[in-house]
């Protein structure tokens, strides 16, 4: 009896330790996209590899970029990675009126800010930390992405702030459910949207980006990761209005694309 127990509890162990250390290929398995990935090289001109040898290819010019890097100390939540900004960052370089849904630290305003053009205008809105503490949760918005925006609401000040940049970029403190996009109607290049991961508050951002799109404009969404409890809302939404708008999801990002046609 004890030998059979000693076995059962070892299998247990066993399948424990064979699940945490596979835990991402086996939700990559279980909750599969439901969108069509794209090489980012196929998204625009600019990524586009130049020939080196014949074995090599790199870079065009207009991909390098500006960046930098913040140590984990600073306790950021929900920042891009560096492949990610580097995209941000680049289609930014071909944007004149940017705007971004959820500014949190300002990590990716500032990056937006360095490498556009001098004349180039980005727009930003966030919460206010003050009005951030009476946000109120709807009924059907994930726990745990409804907390996320309050925790990414904690700002004032900015990694641009105080920055050459800064000139570039207009705050606008205010809940971007109350947000009014007329202003912005059909006039910008490049929206991220990367506020709320609250159903309401994507869906929201969305369908006002949708109206502020110029006519060849691109739309970035971040944190589109099936599986992942904090992201469901994003992946739910993004499923689907995939049915009816061409949305594809940036191979090895969490980042998803449309690009205006019209």
């Amino acid at each position: 009896m004890i030998v059979k127990l000693i076995i059962i509890i070892s299998t247990l162990l066993n399948v424990v330790f064979l699940y945490y250390i596979n835990k991402k290929n086996i939700k990559k398995f279980i909750f599969k996209s439901k969108i069509k990935k794209i090489d980012v090289t196929d998204i625009h001109e600019i990524f586009k590899l130049k020939n080196i040898s014949n074995n090599l290819s790199g870079p065009k010019k207009e991909a390098i970029i500006k960046s930098f890097s913040i140590s984990t100390d600073n306790k950021i939540v929900g920042m891009t990675s560096d492949y990610e900004a580097w995209i941000i960052s680049s289609l930014s370089k071909i944007s004149k009126n940017i705007f971004e849904f959820g500014t949190c630290s300002g990590k990716t305003t500032y990056l937006m800010a360095l490498n556009s053009n001098e004349n180039s205008k980005i727009t930003t809105i966030t919460l206010n930390p003050d009005e951030a503490l009476s946000f109120a949760k709807k009924t059907d918005d994930n726990d745990v992405s409804f907390r996320n925006i309050k925790n990414e609401s904690i700002y004032n000040k900015f990694l641009f702030s105080n920055t050459d940049v800064e000139k570039k970029i207009d705050i606008i403190f205010q809940n971007s459910l109350e947000f009014n996009e007329k202003r912005f109607e059909k006039k910008i290049d490049l929206i991220f949207i990367d506020g709320g991961h609250t159903y309401s508050v994507v869906k929201n951002d969305t369908e006002k980006a949708f109206k502020m799109l110029n006519s060849d404009g691109i739309i970035l969404w971040h944190d589109y990761v099936p599986g992942k409890r904090s992201s469901r809302d994003v992946v739910k939404y993004i499923d689907e209005i995939s049915k009816n708008v061409t949305i594809q999801n940036i191979k090895n990002t969490s980042i998803c694309y449309y690009k205006n046609n019209n």
